[in-house]
């Protein structure tokens, strides 16, 4: 595997759970399950469990020789069944007869599959936690911080550093909401042997299939999923949710970064962010991998969509793409989470540069303030006609916005020294801002989730 990129792009946890091994293990966890829950129902002697769950460790199995016959065989469980039948029959003939009884090899490869997302979502779960703590954190410190709001790049109104943070916040509440919702569909069983009727189990196939779900603590579906691939689509569509919300705090922090901006930076530590030629540089490193995996995530899901028209019981080819898109992009967005982790709690805020930037257009930010308070007083269209004007004899002139409101007639004759004063600081003109942080803190901290 090519590691070089690794560190930087995956959570090495996360990259352990779909590793060669965590693939391998999944599948034997399924097949001692199995056996266990055979016995349990007297479908097969209680004598034959022992030796098939003592062979189910994948450090036993030769990895390369697995590769190597998963090529011809079509699939991984193939050639892993075969192996564990033989390693089990040098212990027991009689328990070697029972291995993968009345199962598929889709049956061990998508609950195997399972098993490894259940761990995803752990690592998952555990991050966005974390990540919603430090946002909420951030967000509160910064509750009355004013910064230049911008849309379309261009300065707007005021906003807070704090609403800015609430709104990361508020998307990784949802995902986490999200992804408490999904767990019940995520989680199921998938165990129907050859066409999903379970036909070779005659009649103890249903109490085997529950025996099974309670020995894997796996929801049992109404019936089995070989090719409705809808559970994993939407797993694979709440990843590409995620990044994207992960890529938009990147966008932002890189661009509130830059050095035109320069007002909220990534943490410093030595040797980040640096260039091989410029002494000076402090690059948004953390951010790139932010928006590398938005960037990313989106094909990955198509794929997952696209592969979703599955032919009859068994599908050719389509879901065969599933294999290494699914776990790249569990991959992708825990090292995403790591990054955001990394960045957030130590985000560096320049409020004074925030307050510099904010007099760039030397109080036409507020311009809109002026003329919301102007007409209550002589009606809406006359307000914005009189103050677009006024703007305009500013830019032209190069001059402070107070200081052509201040020599208007028109102006003054409505609005006192005092009155434009006010509405010319952005502190008082920040709306809701204040109240956007305390809903969003107050839904992460409610446990909707």
């Amino acid at each position: 595997m090519n590691q070089l990129f690794d560190v930087y792009f995956t959570q090495p946890a996360m990259r352990a759970i779909f590793s060669d091994r965590g693939r391998v293990q999944g599948m034997l966890d399924f097949e001692a399950a199995l056996a266990r829950a055979e016995a349990r129902v007297s479908l097969i002697p209680q004598t034959a469990v022992a030796p098939i769950a003592g062979a189910c460790d994948a450090d036993l199995f030769d990895f390369p020789a697995l590769a190597q016959a998963i090529a011809t065989a079509g699939n991984s469980a193939i050639p892993l069944v075969k192996a564990l039948g033989k390693r089990i029959a040098v212990e027991s003939a009689e328990a070697e007869r029972y291995v993968h009884l009345g199962a598929t090899s889709q049956d061990a490869m998508d609950s195997g599959l399972v098993l490894q997302l259940r761990a995803a979502v752990h690592l998952l779960d555990a991050d966005l936690a974390q990540l919603a703590d430090a946002l909420a954190t951030q967000a509160q410190a910064h509750i009355d911080t004013p910064l230049a709001g911008r849309t379309w790049l261009q300065h707007a109104t005021p906003v807070t550093l704090g609403m800015k943070i609430a709104g990361w916040l508020g998307a990784v509440t949802r995902h986490r909401q999200r992804l408490a919702e999904l767990k019940p569909r995520l989680f199921s069983l998938q165990f129907g042997g050859a066409s999903g009727s379970l036909a070779a189990l005659g009649d103890k196939a249903f109490a085997v299939a529950e025996a099974l779900a309670d020995e894997l603590d796996l929801t049992l579906p109404d019936q089995p999923w070989h090719t409705q691939r809808d559970r994993l689509v939407e797993f694979a569509s709440l990843l590409g949710l995620i990044a994207g919300s992960l890529g938009k705090l990147g966008r932002d922090l890189s661009l509130l970064m830059q050095t035109e901006a320069g007002e909220v930076f990534e943490p410093s530590a030595p040797g980040k962010g640096g260039s091989s030629t410029m002494p000076h540089k402090r690059n948004p490193v953390s951010a790139a991998v932010l928006i590398g995996a938005a960037t990313r995530a989106p094909g990955l899901v198509s794929t997952m969509l696209a592969a979703m028209p599955q032919e009859h019981e068994r599908s050719l080819g389509l879901w065969h793409a599933e294999w290494e898109t699914l776990p790249e992009l569990c991959c992708l967005v825990s090292g995403a989470l790591q990054q955001a982790l990394i960045v957030v709690p130590g985000l560096e805020v320049n409020a004074r540069r925030m307050r510099d930037n904010l007099e760039l257009t030397q109080g036409l930010v507020l311009a809109e303030a002026v003329s919301i308070a102007l007409a209550q007083r002589i009606g809406r269209d006359a307000a914005h006609h009189l103050i677009e004007q006024c703007c305009k004899q500013a830019v032209k002139e190069g001059v402070h916005l107070r200081k052509v409101l201040g020599a208007n007639a028109e102006v003054t004759a409505q609005l006192s020294d005092s009155e434009l004063d006010r509405l010319l600081d952005p502190a008082h003109y920040l709306g809701q801002a204040r109240l956007w942080v305390q809903r969003a803190v107050s839904d992460h901290t409610s446990g909707a989730h």
